[in-house]
């Protein structure tokens, strides 16, 4: 009986233990809120300077990234001053070789890679807080493709996961 007592007491105890840790010993900080005081946004046309130019790419991204700020925040979009001011820059569109086959003795591009990257800059014009970044990401084609034909399928994916990004790097760190 008395192994019993204890074993129960002992139980009850690794159970409240478990039900009291989750209450003031972790918890979420309200990162990617914005404050209050911040309601209106412009974001401005993305700037294409890279020494290759896909012509479908800055207003399409531009375009992305301002329906993505539209739908997901509380924000209200401006084309006079805002209180968050978002711009950039395509500073690298290129491609490279990334995969060699060989057949019959003879090597081959098997595979290339159309890296593209932005420069964000977003200023707090409320708090007077300006803030950079660079987005750049990978998109992988075969090199039976001609780069424009890689374009033409990869322009959704590319502008998917770069507005993507560039929402995440604008919106994580209020």
């Amino acid at each position: 009986m008395k192994k019993t007592t204890i074993i129960l007491f002992l139980f009850s105890v690794i159970i409240s233990g478990f039900a009291f840790t989750g209450c003031g010993i972790y918890s979420f900080s309200p990162k990617g809120t914005l404050p209050d005081s911040i309601k209106t946004v412009r974001v401005q046309i993305f700037e294409n300077r890279a020494p290759y130019v896909n012509p479908q790419l800055t207003p399409n991204l531009t375009d992305r990234v301002r329906q993505k700020i539209t739908r997901q925040t509380k924000l209200t979009q401006t084309n006079g001053d805002a209180n968050l001011d978002i711009s950039g820059t395509i500073t690298d569109y290129s491609v490279l070789t990334t995969g060699v086959s060989s057949a019959n003795g003879q090597k081959q591009t098997s595979v290339n890679r159309l890296t593209v990257t932005v420069h964000v800059i977003f200023n707090n014009t409320m708090a007077n807080d300006s803030k950079e970044t660079d987005v750049s990401l990978s998109f992988d084609f075969s090199a039976n493709q001609s780069l424009q034909q890689a374009e033409a399928q990869l322009l959704d994916e590319m502008v998917r996961q770069l507005s993507d990004e560039i929402f995440n790097r604008i919106f994580s760190d209020w």
